[in-house]
């Protein structure tokens, strides 16, 4: 029996993963070995994919997919091996100081090379799992502002920072990862810089609450030998649930410090400082540490593990060191068939035979093959491990709740409507309730502002030209778009609480099977959700796609997605063109339309350029929580910062260079009329292509043009062209004239920012692609909305 046949609530032992590959490894990183215990959860509510329970987390993967893993059903999963509440008390235990030998085991400290001088540059490595609160623990750790998220993945990139206290020190945030084996992009990235770039030393965060799959990655940390200490984060929670850590006998067993910090309460982050700091000076690597135990019957798994590992590590020991590996790391990997690390060895003939010798020797007599083999070592060790150092916590209030909200959020017929419902509320709220209601009062004191300035300037007998520069070129344009500041915040703000909650890793779970028929796995739906946004994260967080297909397609995707730059064209066109109770319907239409447009334009590529099926659907679901307060205050403040901070730099250069065109004509002389100015003779090469979308005015073609640079820039081009009076807009749009040119507004190129780095993340023959397309797709769209108003007689 497979996996996929298993009934929602029922529960079975896995006998084994079949198939090969990156995806096999990945299942069996992920904790599918042989003998473990797993629940199926639930069924997404298009019947793909599926969600099971196993080492104490949620896990989704494909039908397709759970078709590998072969189980044996059973009428209850055995209790974990180790220990409950009621058999061990829950104490919070104490842990050696700082340089004690008890922090290494019975071998004592174990450093490699001369200490390093106080002073000296120092950089750590932060590496765990996704979603363990790393990026918390690095905020923490060096004050930096980085955005907190509860979807995995969420840091693509490395993010550095000053650790507090030490200004010499540089703490490094690396991608979230399960494994260092090369599945993902991000697993590349966080693998190359612990062995290339050699930090100094490794700070690494586990999750309390799930301590089992976290301590899998600590285990291959530990082989780099590098210096390292374990931050055992979430202890108030797992206490709170009834469980605890023995902290001493932890540390003995893994021989580097460990120390029990709550990263969101800033608890224990001090003596966490001083033990890193301690073990880098001193360079205090892990203690020699034996995963696998040697006296094992013969055919024991774990004691043909063994002896493979420790014959090939004398194999290896010449290449290892030229290739300035870690040698029980590169054994490991070898075993496993890791073939970044055959690249990086390059091993002559006579050491390659041997090396299948030792791995045919492992596979037959073990009765597992080579990856099966080491992922179930690593596993074995963690449960004994964790029998005499974990206190079992009982299910957790975060457990319960997420288990019952996701009966509605997730469930087969209450997913999509509820997530319907969701993105509704967030869009009236920002465009017809809130956030308009917070725009229209802002903008109605930077009225008041600007004609008070403009009156002072009368006053003080300024000169007229100068006093038009001011008023009508500075302060009309970037007025015109500092007014929908509350829109932008009020968009984030929402989008942040859905973010942190872990609603986002949901909506990737239903929305997979629909994405799956446009050539797209579940992990996408995130980026694109993002472009609504801003697609320049947008584009970036495609990196946590494994797939260099679907990483491709989302990129070129993403820009579909309406991005919150384009709101104060929205609020501008919709405010002097339609009637109060049809603006938010327009509104909503035009993201509609984007996404409708985008699921076109995947079909399309899907068909033409990406052939093949999408990455598969692997990923862990985060219980919900309640957003932190000061992480949403954070990401609103940032994106308000970064709103204003271009619209007093990018489109006040765009609203001066705007007024200087319109101000004066081709002889430099002052324009006797609009019409006669350079800004005009431009628009007037440009309106002719525009003419049959219905807005062939030089002054429509002139705002889209200054939009290539910032799309604030249409809203304060425009204001700057008439004069800062916005009742003159009907003379260049009609409604259906003023739809069509939203509609080609939503779709036509990306600004200069999401370009770069489009070309940043692929290439620039791909970004250019990506102008062109687009401009012809929205030049398309907007042609086929004014014929058909034409042919319905709307005007």
């Amino acid at each position: 029996m497979t996996l996929d046949a298993l009934e929602v609530g029922a529960c079975a032992i896995i006998d084994g993963v079949n198939g090969s590959g990156e995806l096999r490894r990945h299942l069996l990183d992920m904790g599918l070995t042989p003998g473990v215990g797993v629940r199926l959860r639930k069924v997404a509510p298009m019947g793909d994919p599926l969600q099971v329970e196993l080492r104490g987390y949620e896990l989704t993967l494909r039908v397709s997919d759970a078709q590998q893993v072969a189980i044996t059903p059973v009428d209850e999963l055995p209790a974990p091996s180790y220990g409950a509440a009621s058999i061990v008390p829950v104490v919070a235990a104490g842990h050696p100081g700082i340089g004690e030998a008890g922090a290494a085991g019975d071998e004592g400290v174990r450093n490699v090379g001369e200490p390093i001088a106080k002073g000296q540059p120092i950089t750590f490595a932060l590496a765990g799992n996704q979603n363990c609160g790393k990026t918390t623990l690095f905020n923490q750790l060096t004050g930096a502002n980085q955005h907190v998220g509860n979807f995995p993945g969420v840091t693509v990139d490395k993010k550095e920072g000053q650790l507090r206290r030490h200004p010499e020190a540089t703490v490094v945030d690396l991608p979230g990862v399960y494994s260092l084996s090369p599945y993902s992009n991000e697993e590349v990235v966080t693998r190359d810089f612990l062995i290339d770039d050699a930090p100094t030393a490794i700070i690494n965060i586990v999750d309390a609450t799930n301590i089992e799959r976290n301590l899998y990655l600590t285990l291959q940390l530990m082989e780099l030998n590098i210096p390292m200490v374990l931050a055992l984060n979430m202890m108030d929670e797992l206490r709170a649930n009834g469980g605890s850590v023995r902290i001493n006998e932890l540390e003995a067993a893994l021989g580097i410090p460990v120390v029990p910090i709550s990263a969101v309460k800033n608890e224990g982050i001090d003596e966490l400082v001083d033990h890193a700091m301690h073990v880098a000076l001193n360079r205090e690597v892990p203690k020699r540490v034996d995963f696998c135990p040697a006296d094992t019957a013969e055919g024991d798994p774990l004691g043909e593990v063994h002896r493979c590992i420790h014959a090939l590590m004398h194999v290896l020991e010449p290449a290892a060191r030229k290739a300035g590996l870690p040698l029980r790391f590169a054994a490991t990997k070898m075993v496993e068939g890791d073939p970044l690390i055959e690249c990086s060895l390059a091993l002559p003939a006579a050491e390659n035979a041997a090396l299948n010798q030792l791995v045919d020797a492992l596979e037959r007599e073990g009765g597992l093959d080579r990856e099966a083999a080491m992922a179930n070592m690593r596993f074995s060790f963690i449960e004994r491990l964790c029998a005499t150092t974990v206190v079992r916590p009982h299910e957790s209030r975060e457990h319960k709740r997420s288990v019952a909200a996701d009966r509605i959020l997730t469930g087969r017929f209450t997913a999509i409507p509820c997530f319907i419902l969701i993105m509704a509320f967030v869009f009236l709220m920002t465009f017809s309730w809130l956030g308009a209601f917070l725009s229209d009062w802002l903008q109605q004191g930077i009225d008041v502002a600007i004609a008070a300035i403009g009156d002072a300037l009368a006053a003080a007998e300024v000169a007229p030209m100068l006093c038009s520069l001011v008023t009508d070129g500075v302060c009309g344009g970037v007025g015109a778009v500092i007014g929908f500041l509350p829109t932008i915040v009020t968009l984030f703000f929402f989008l942040s609480i859905l973010e942190d909650s872990g609603y986002m890793a949901r909506v990737a779970f239903v929305m997979d099977k629909p994405l799956r028929r446009l050539g797209l796995s579940g992990r996408s739906f995130v980026p694109m959700l993002m472009g609504f946004g801003c697609s320049v994260p947008a584009i970036m967080s495609a990196r946590t796609l494994s797939s260099e297909r679907d990483r491709k397609m989302t990129i070129l995707l993403v820009p579909f997605m309406s991005c919150s730059a384009k709101l104060p064209i929205y609020g501008f066109i919709a405010a002097a063109l339609f009637e109060p109770a049809a603006r938010g319907w327009v509104v909503l239409s035009l993201y509609l339309l984007g996404m409708v447009v985008g699921v076109l334009y995947a079909l399309a590529l899907k068909r033409l350029k990406f052939h093949g099926e999408p990455v598969p659907f692997v990923m862990e679901l985060p219980n919900y929580r309640l957003p932190s307060a000061k992480s949403v205050a954070r990401l609103v403040w940032d994106k308000a910062k970064g709103f204003i901070q271009k619209a007093f730099t990018v489109v006040f250069i765009a609203t001066l260079v705007v007024w200087f065109l319109q101000t004066f004509d081709a002889s430099l002389s002052v324009a006797e009329s609009p019409d006669s100015s350079l800004l005009a003779a431009i628009g007037g090469v440009l309106a002719p292509l525009f003419a049959p979308l219905g807005f062939g005015d030089w002054r429509a073609s002139t705002a889209l043009l200054t939009g290539f640079m910032a799309k604030e820039s249409v809203v304060s081009t425009l204001t700057v062209l008439l004069g800062g009076d916005v009742s003159l807009l009907p003379t260049i749009f009609t409604p259906a004239t003023a739809y069509a040119f939203l509609v080609f507004t939503l779709l036509y190129t990306p600004c200069v920012a999401a370009i770069a780095t489009v070309k940043k993340e692929t290439n620039g023959r791909t970004a250019a692609k990506l102008v062109v397309a687009q401009c012809a797709v929205a030049w398309v769209a907007a042609f086929c909305i004014h014929a058909g108003c034409l042919a319905f007689g709307i005007v």
